[in-house]
């Protein structure tokens, strides 16, 4: 506690300095002590709160970045390392508002004695770190710093290179100047060097958010002059070609790979490939720039080549060359394959480079045996971790063969083929104890690698089966574990193939399960049914023993393979997945790495659990069974502790919401977790939160209606009334808020009145100032919406705001707005023109003194209008349907095809028109059905619209005028063109066919079940009118009825200007 409060008093910071800098300290004292004034630094030099005190003054601020500069030269490494956290943090708070003489420091101690020389590129580094990943605006200090500074570094790094027996601390130097970090991938450096704070300076063109014909390549001015660009190259070249000192190599291999001089070498060889990059494409370039790029490639491309073959070429007489440089220059021979001019200079010595170099990196080695024998689980990590591939050797070496044979394959495929085998062979004709079991490992990874080259072209493509049978399954079975376990990876990698011999396919796949059960663990990883549950059972050993995203995806394909026959396991593998996930998250938590494989395969843990969910959705009961496994995982991780996951969490509390006989009330206390996580910092995640919060309001709204603890209604209104009113939110970010409006409106008729007004100010505040179309259709269906649950409250509403004739002008303008194609700029989903036939069929109901009879004919041709377009489109979409199960060899639709863009319906909450679409396939579908069940549920949109239709048929005109007011539609009728006759007359005639067609489905279908049940419709009578040639018509709207539940329900709705008749 004193200590506590002793840290905060005047000058603590500098005599902790003091501390660390003082010789005559106890080390572990000054390791404390740097510490802890790295860790108070951290936390306190800047306020983290706009309305916080500072908790350092500036005179210490000023005496701790005066003295901390001083003291950088004068401590040894381990205490470098804390005051160079130090720097960082106050760099990045300071620089350089607050620290404007921080690069005169820099460039002053440049021109001193070594010990400060150090010190001020160390400090260099970290400033130049700051605009690493900054944008070009927060970068203009950069350009100051490269016009201050190019020049002291470039005479620093001569001074080092001309050095003739240097020792290895000036490779220490060299190291700290050359050295270069990956840069983050967004942004790319337009020209790299040695030095590697010179790389953090330059100026970068965002080369990778944008095509490579619109990219602009900046480089310092001074480096387009000829004269200063070659002296770098100078150097450059020097440090390439000399030679490594044997002498103080260490021997230790993660040493030896770190020694300053392999470091050097690596940031060398690393910085003239990114000069490759960028210069080596003529069409990458402006014309201002391809002149440049012209004399980097005629002058200095090809020796960088010669430089790393020569280098390359150790490995061949068995000489050291540490991984990562050889997988730097390797893709640098890849990418000279493709420019005639470099490919030129490597052809004489390419048989050299791909059969005595590239093909025995690609082999088994003594270091792959060492981490199988003594640490498998490692190995199969390295195996699947895309970070190492950046180092791999191996991986390089297989980039490198595949692009030979697709850029050059004419010249190169036919003989690479060869020598593999004649590997193959070899490895037949040999007996047992001599067979080049290593080599036959290389062998079918190159023939892996080569997977879709020779899927594709003939000879190879005919005698793929062959060569799988002949070389590569019988390696299953092999003495060798390396050996079965890349017979199991070439075997998935040739998986698809046409076999024309079904056994050699179901060995294939019988050998791969049975490889579960091998006794060694990466063996493992790489006819199902009947084995089905001891398959299971091996993938939970193995999830028990090794966190692998691979593996989770494979159980989730499994799963979607065999679909509702996982039922009887869908239980067990939630439970198994849920404990495989909290045990990832423990992992990955530990770890605090943002890529760890934990961290992927707890996410891969929840997909395969969304996706068992899926399976089994039509077992409802099944849900019940494991929402108390899942519900743990639903809890914690809707916090901001499952930031990581959250989209998957949501998809399966949607799955969970949906797919359930009834939603629990332990369900329910998931609602105010997203409501709380939405307010805060979820707001991105909003088209996904629509889908549960639409399934908790339309199938638990008695729940939602009568809670008022906590008080749903008043959530969502806070929630909703937030996000519309925000004036610094876009349009495209509040779409789910006007759909969560229409759900409640058609969930809850007649039992949300008070919300009716709230509701409608806030859409019509939000209309007034919205711009997207999409929003405005979105907000004008909340009012149609509105319309639908109280036409006689929505309209007075409106006239008290003072809007009416304004939102009903706005409304039918939008209905006939076409684009110059001739289709409908607005309402252009099939669920739209749903929504507004409810709501203006809803207006034909009010009485005259509501609604002229002006506005009765306005409304009831945009009706008609309204419904020809959405049969049309109707009929357009069961086409196209037609014509892709026309294409599909299966007879079914793909999971992934997508509806035309002003067609059919998109899925509700992730449209793609004006606004974000849900990253999630899986949840876009379930939305999809939710939006479907919106025009299924209570009341009206408890009707299967399929379609609706208005329908005109025969009735005796004494029953037409029961239905209606008979003097005010008389007196619409009269008013009627001949068009809107036409297209009355039209509906009519498609609706009765389409009735009869119905009716003649089901009952083939019940004849078919054995059943007499019959198929029940709704018919509801708005009025009639008379043809002019004496007989009596009803339009009417025919819906197919789900049960007579719903047909009772909608009978207590019933009025003495409705007529229902069940058919």
């Amino acid at each position: 506690m004193l200590m506590a409060e002793f840290q905060y008093t005047p000058q603590h910071l500098v005599r902790l300095l003091q501390i660390i800098v003082d010789n005559n300290c106890d080390m572990a004292v000054r390791q404390v002590a740097s510490i802890h004034f790295k860790n108070f630094i951290a936390k306190n030099w800047s306020p983290h709160e706009p309305d916080e005190q500072p908790k350092i003054s500036e005179d210490d601020k000023n005496l701790v970045r005066h003295h901390i500069l001083e003291f950088v030269a004068k401590v040894p490494p381990l205490l470098r390392v804390q005051l160079g956290e130090c720097l960082k943090t106050i760099i990045h708070a300071d620089y350089p508002e607050q620290w404007p003489h921080l690069l005169d420091w820099v460039k002053l101690n440049l021109s001193q004695d070594d010990p400060q020389v150090y010190a001020a590129l160390f400090v260099l580094r970290i400033l130049s770190r700051k605009y690493e990943f900054k944008s070009d605006e927060e970068r203009v200090p950069v350009h100051r710093i490269v016009d201050e500074i190019f020049s002291s570094l470039l005479n620093i790094f001569n001074k080092l290179v001309q050095i003739a027996n240097p020792p290895v601390d000036v490779a220490d130097y060299i190291k700290l100047i050359s050295s270069k970090e990956e840069t983050h991938q967004q942004y790319l450096p337009c020209i790299s060097f040695l030095l590697k704070s010179i790389l953090f300076l330059l100026p970068v063109a965002r080369l990778l958010l944008c095509k490579p014909s619109k990219s602009i390549l900046e480089i310092p001015k001074q480096l387009f002059d000829p004269n200063v660009f070659n002296a770098w190259m100078v150097l450059f070249l020097n440090v390439l070609e000399r030679p490594v000192p044997l002498e103080g190599q260490p021997v230790d291999p993660e040493l030896r790979k770190t020694w300053g001089w392999w470091k050097v070498k690596k940031w060398t060889v690393h910085i003239l490939n990114r000069l490759y990059t960028r210069f080596g494409d003529l069409k990458l370039h402006n014309p201002e720039n391809r002149a440049f790029a012209q004399m980097f490639q005629k002058t200095y491309a090809g020796k960088i080549l010669e430089c790393h073959l020569n280098l390359l070429n150790v490995i061949r007489v068995g000489g050291y060359l540490p991984d990562r440089v050889t997988n730097l220059i390797l893709q640098y021979l890849s990418n000279s394959i493709s420019k005639n001019s470099m490919y030129n200079l490597l052809q004489p010595r390419l048989d050299v480079i791909l059969f005595e170099i590239v093909f025995p990196l690609m082999c088994f080695s003594d270091n792959d045996q060492k981490l199988w024998d003594e640490d498998p689980h490692e190995y199969v990590r390295k195996g699947y971790d895309i970070i190492e591939d950046l180092y791999s050797p191996r991986t390089a070496s297989m980039d490198f063969v595949s692009e030979l044979v697709r850029k050059r394959g004419k010249e190169n495929l036919q003989k690479f083929i060869q020598f593999i085998v004649d590997i193959f062979n070899r490895y037949d004709e040999a007996p047992v104890e001599y067979k080049p079991y290593r080599q036959k490992d290389g062998a079918l990874l190159a023939i892996g690698a080569l997977c879709d080259k020779l899927k594709q072209t003939e000879p190879y493509k005919s005698e793929l089966e062959r060569m799988l049978v002949q070389h590569v399954f019988p390696e299953f079975s092999s003495l060798v574990g390396h050996l079965r376990a890349k017979a199991a990876w070439v075997a998935g990698q040739y998986a698809h193939i046409n076999f024309s011999d079904q056994n050699n396919f179901r060995q294939a796949l019988h050998s791969v399960v049975s490889g579960m059960r091998d006794p060694e663990l990466p063996v493992q990883l790489n006819e199902i049914r009947p084995i089905l549950p001891q398959l299971l059972d091996e993938f939970f050993k193995l999830m028990n023993e090794v966190e692998n995203e691979d593996l989770v995806f494979t159980l989730e394909t499994i799963v979607d393979k065999f679909g509702e026959e996982m039922a009887p396991y869908a239980l067990g593998l939630c439970q198994n997945l849920a404990a495989a996930f909290w045990r990832c998250m423990n992992t990955a938590e530990a770890d605090d790495e943002a890529d760890d494989p934990g961290a992927l395969a707890a996410v891969g843990c929840l997909r395969a659990i969304s996706t068992i969910l899926e399976s089994v959705s039509r077992l409802p009961h099944l849900f019940v069974q494991v929402e108390p496994t899942l519900l743990p995982i639903m809890r914690r991780m809707l916090t901001t502790d499952g930031q990581e996951v959250f989209e998957e969490v949501l998809e399966i509390v949607s799955y969970m919401t949906f797919f359930s006989p009834s939603i629990s009330l332990d369900m329910w206390s998931l609602w105010p977790l997203m409501m709380e996580a939405l307010a805060d910092w979820a707001i991105d995640f909003f088209p996904n939160i629509l889908v549960p919060l639409d399934n908790y309001i339309s199938r638990g709204t008695a729940h939602f209606l009568a809670c008022k603890e906590p008080d749903y209604q008043q959530s969502l209104w806070n929630m909703i009334s937030s996000i519309m009113a925000d004036r610094n939110m876009e349009d495209s970010d509040i779409e789910p808020a006007p759909k969560l409006v229409q759900v409640v409106f058609q969930n809850c008729r007649g039992q949300v009145d008070q919300w009716v007004e709230p509701y409608l100010r806030i859409t019509v505040e939000r209309l007034r100032r919205s711009e997207k179309s999409y929003l405005k259709c979105l907000l004008m269906q909340v009012i149609a919406d509105a319309l639908y649950y109280n036409a006689a409250l929505t309209l007075s509403i409106l006239q008290k705001f003072g809007v009416a004739t304004e939102i009903f002008g706005l409304w039918l303008q939008m209905l006939q707005q076409v684009k110059k194609s001739g289709v409908r700029a607005n309402f252009k989903r099939e669920h739209d023109k749903k929504v507004c036939c409810l709501g203006l069929t809803s207006l034909l109901a009010l009485p005259v003194d509501q609604l002229s009879g002006d506005a009765l004919e306005r409304v009831f041709k945009a009706t008609l209008d309204l419904l020809v377009a959405y049969k049309e489109q109707v009929a357009e979409a069961a086409k196209e349907e037609e014509a892709e199960d026309d294409d599909d060899m299966d007879g079914f639709q793909t999971d992934d095809e997508e509806e035309d863009a002003d067609g059919s319906d998109k899925e509700m909450g992730v449209d793609a028109e004006d606004g974000d679409e849900a990253d999630s396939n899986k949840l876009q579908k379930l939305a999809a059905q939710v939006e479907a069940r919106f025009l299924n549920s209570f009341s009206f949109s408890n009707m299967c619209l399929s379609p609706p239709l208005l329908v005109d048929f025969p009735c005796p005109v004494s029953k037409a005028m029961q239905a209606s007011d008979p003097l005010r539609f008389q007196s619409l009728t009269q008013t009627l063109d001949f068009h809107y006759q036409a297209l009355a007359n039209g509906i009519a005639r498609h609706a009765n066919q389409r009735r009869a067609e119905i009716e003649k489905e089901k009952l083939e279908k019940a004849t078919a079940a054995g059943t007499s049940k019959r198929s029940h419709y709704l018919t509801i009578q708005r009025f009639g009118w008379s043809d002019g040639h004496g007989h009596g018509h009803v339009l009417s709207i025919v819906f197919e009825m789900r049960d007579r539940k719903t047909i009772g329900e909608l009978a207590l709705l019933s009025d003495s200007r409705f007529s229902m008749v069940v058919v």
